[in-house]
């Protein structure tokens, strides 16, 4: 059985623990590591490489990696927010919306990407959070999304 993760462990989250978090796998598990959370906020990254699947096609003569996944990426730090400290096994997040999505600097191939997402409002089982992406220090990517909870979510044991 999987069970919530505690505040008090640590943290950093390492990938097997995210894996017990989020439903997401490979190829599409967009965040390698957290290295800082609270209640209300989280930052974590992800090691860009040249072996992404998606940079076959996306751009290959200049690989650069799709704004959208930038996006997905937040919205994945957002659900190990959310979940951290659940029993998450039944529960998936649903990516809801997008606002002010912002693109500003490419993400290449070796480039080591965080993410920063803090809570900005929740309302039942939906809940604001504003992000942005960087790389070293220059910001690549800024969002305001909203999640939702499915309860029965999908998970493989």
């Amino acid at each position: 059985m999987k069970q919530a993760v505690s505040m008090e462990e640590k943290m950093e989250l390492k990938i097997e623990q995210i894996m017990k978090i989020l439903p997401h796998r490979y190829p599409f598990l967009l965040v390698d590591r957290v290295i800082d959370y609270s209640d209300e906020k989280i930052t974590a990254i992800k090691n860009v490489s040249v072996n992404e699947p998606f940079f076959c096609g996306h751009y290959p003569q200049y690989p650069i990696m799709p704004g959208v996944l930038l996006i997905e990426g937040l919205a994945q730090t957002a659900g190990i927010l959310i979940l951290k400290n659940m029993d998450s096994k039944n529960i998936s997040p649903l990516f809801l919306g997008i606002d002010r999505a912002r693109f500003k600097k490419e993400v290449r191939p070796g480039d080591t990407i965080m993410y920063e997402v803090q809570i900005i409002q929740r309302r039942s089982s939906v809940i604001k959070v504003k992000g942005n992406v960087s790389c070293g220090k220059n910001i690549c990517a800024t969002a305001e999304l909203m999640l939702g909870m499915k309860q029965d979510g999908g998970k493989e044991e």
